[in-house]
């Protein structure tokens, strides 16, 4: 894997951000109320925090430019991170007797988002 030049990064960071705003807006039709976005941990990152009824979706969001790329978006390590970060933050967003869970979507031009609940079963 090669490094990335600052406008590589730069365009991926701004990828990554309209990956996060797509996701938010599909959350906030599917009844989801964004609670935070971009949330930064000591344990790593949550794209979005997202709550419906009881339950607190610590989301990851994934943009890729085609959608046979969305195979290869997630793996096991990032999604553990997402993890690590809600555990964190869980008292922060979640009340005595809510749920969590981490939730992936993965958007690609042409495609509907695609909604992975509960991806993180350790």
């Amino acid at each position: 894997m090669r490094a990335r030049g600052t406008g590589e990064r730069r365009v991926a960071e701004a990828a990554g951000r309209r990956g996060e705003r797509m996701a938010g807006w599909w959350l906030r039709l599917k009844g989801w109320q964004i609670l935070d976005r971009r949330v930064r941990t000591p344990a790593g990152e949550v794209d979005i925090v997202a709550k419906r009824g009881g339950l607190v979706a610590f989301v990851e969001v994934k943009a890729r430019a085609t959608a046979a790329e969305l195979d290869f978006a997630i793996d096991e390590r990032r999604l553990a991170r997402v993890a690590a970060a809600a555990e964190y933050l869980m008292p922060r967003y979640a009340g005595a007797g809510e749920d969590i869970r981490v939730d992936v979507i993965l958007l690609a031009p042409g495609t509907r988002p695609r909604h992975i609940e509960n991806a993180w079963m350790p």
